[in-house]
């Protein structure tokens, strides 16, 4: 549990949650099928709830699962939700899949990252990517947004350093105010730092034929243009395999797809 939330009640933490989500009493009450008044009565400590009711609230407040956990241990209860490295045996059919993922979509660069940015897996294709940055940055754990937004990481070869900063930085914010995650919030507070010459927009605004943000990255002397899909695993269980998220990048136009295919093949002589 971190520091922020140890010693709450689970009641206070519920209505944290609520308050997160935007949720009336009424309205989680309802979803949840118990009455306002016992949802009043376990938030404000006069009640105590039971496991199942901790697990059925936390469900519907779309709490993530690290965080269910915590709403155990503060109601009395153990944790519902293992936490299994990826080498560990029961998780031999995930590494197998990310790694298949992962393959599968050379020439074009993909990464595994966790919940906190950190970088888990990727394909050999990231190197065009790695390459550009200080080693400095490349000592693990290696975090995805500080290689990306660091002055000595990618981001003196980011054409449109604006446009990408502000994507990112959009996606950090909804994941800080999603989780409450005091990690994400000083990683946030770090990255917000770094300087960016070009401007930075308030608000993503599409230009014309845009149909999404770009990466736009110098390599070689050659200017490539990305796009990217974000995956994650569907039903989750196990905290590990919740947070996993595998970003695969793709080529915009023509020419990143022969300089990808090309770059691909130099490193395979």
């Amino acid at each position: 549990m971190t520091a922020s939330r140890a010693g709450r009640s689970v009641g206070e933490l519920l209505r944290e949650w609520r308050d997160r989500r935007r949720i009336s009493q009424l309205d989680l009450a309802i979803s949840a099928e118990i009455s306002t008044r016992h949802l009043s009565f376990v938030e404000t400590g006069r009640s105590k709830p039971s496991r199942d009711m901790v697990l059925r609230l936390g469900e519907h407040l779309e709490v993530p699962l690290r965080e269910r956990n915590q709403l155990l241990l503060a109601a009395g209860y153990a944790p519902a939700y293992a936490e299994s490295g990826l080498g560990a045996p029961e998780m031999a059919a995930v590494s197998k899949a990310v790694r298949q993922l992962l393959t599968s979509h050379e020439p074009y660069p993909a990464a595994v990252a966790d919940r906190w940015w950190n970088l888990v897996d990727a394909n050999a294709s990231v190197s065009i990517m790695t390459d550009l940055v200080s080693p400095t940055l490349m000592t693990p754990p290696v975090n995805v947004l500080r290689l990306t937004l660091h002055p000595e990481g990618m981001a003196p070869h980011v054409l449109n350093l604006g446009e990408w900063r502000a994507h990112l930085l959009g996606r950090l914010r909804r994941q800080v105010t999603q989780t409450a995650d005091p990690v994400l919030t000083d990683l946030l507070e770090e990255l917000l730092t770094y300087p960016c010459a070009d401007p930075v927009p308030e608000v993503e605004v599409p230009g014309p034929g845009d149909i999404f943000v770009p990466l736009r990255l110098r390599h070689e002397g050659a200017d490539l243009t990305f796009f990217s899909t974000v995956s994650t695993f569907g039903t989750p269980l196990d905290i590990t395999v919740a947070e996993l998220v595998i970003e695969s990048f793709f080529p915009a136009d023509a020419d990143t797809a022969e300089h990808l295919r090309a770059y691909a093949a130099r490193g395979m002589e």
